[in-house]
């Protein structure tokens, strides 16, 4: 079955694939998932220590005999393990359970006021001269904390993955993400299922002839420098969920939807881990 090839976008030397498969909360068979999702035509795959999905990515990524240049693959480094002794450990150990001997993209999971943010990307950046990752960058940060993870990093960092959808409003850092030349990455793109029942997406999305799924996460992508990566574990969705290249909103569409952003829109916000948002 054929798939079409899929969109990237390019940051300082990076070219990461415009939308990925999230593994974030998975469970049952995940390599079985993760397979699925290669061969309905993802390329792009995000893992973390800290899912313990990173097994189920590698036994997904042998089960579907795609080539490992074809593959871009996302990994985190766990809050915890930020210390760069653990820092370099944990990544051994992510590329041990992924079953390769790097990564293509590798993330500061969360910040961790303890530890001082240079050591961090002292061992960020080592990781990448040793060859143990291809580009770097943060994930959960805001705009102060990316800043100076810039300026303390030795590698430039290409990437900020926060969490982004319609009920979300991240102008502020999507667009300190266009000055500052990195790609965001979104999770959580479907609001964990809340979006779908939105009556303004099912709306566009029934004169779109798509889900309501489909249209969410065209939206993102048609903001130009936004890679969403959305999870399921439903072979149908999954695939429904990648078919997003064969239409496009228009400019009220996006209007429509931007504007429903809400105060509480906020999923991810663990108490005692999260920055002072933007």
């Amino acid at each position: 079955m054929a798939h079409p090839t899929v969109p990237t976008l390019a940051a300082h030397g990076a070219e990461i694939p415009v939308i990925g498969f999230g593994t974030g909360m998975l469970t049952g068979s995940v390599g079985e998932i993760v397979a699925a999702a290669l061969r309905a035509g993802y390329r792009h795959l995000d893992a973390a220590r800290k899912y313990g999905t990173e097994e189920g990515v590698g036994e997904g990524i042998r089960a579907a005999k795609i080539p490992r240049g074809e593959l871009f693959i996302t990994t985190k480094v766990s809050h915890e393990n930020l210390r760069p002794a653990d820092f370099a450990r944990s990544v051994d150990t992510s590329l041990k359970a992924l079953g390769v001997d790097h990564v293509d993209l590798l993330l500061v999971h969360w910040p961790n006021p303890q530890v001082p943010l240079g050591d961090t990307m002292g061992a960020l950046a080592r990781a990448k001269r040793q060859g143990l990752a291809r580009h770097v960058g943060v994930a959960n940060f805001n705009i102060a904390l990316l800043d100076a993870a810039i300026r303390l990093c030795p590698e430039p960092l290409v990437n900020l993955q926060v969490e982004y959808h319609p009920y979300l409003d991240q102008t502020k850092m999507l667009e300190a993400c266009r000055r500052r030349g990195l790609i965001m990455t979104a999770y959580c793109p479907l609001g964990r299922g809340r979006l779908i029942d939105d009556p303004v997406i099912g709306e566009i999305a029934s004169r779109a002839r798509k889900t309501a799924a489909q249209v969410a996460l065209r939206w993102l992508i048609q903001h130009g420098n936004v890679a969403p990566i959305p999870r399921s574990s439903n072979p149908r969705r999954i695939a429904e969920n990648f078919d997003v290249f064969d239409f496009s909103l228009s400019d009220d569409e996006m209007k429509r939807i931007a504007a429903l952003c809400r105060a509480d829109g906020r999923i991810a916000d663990p108490a005692g881990r999260a920055p002072a948002w933007d």
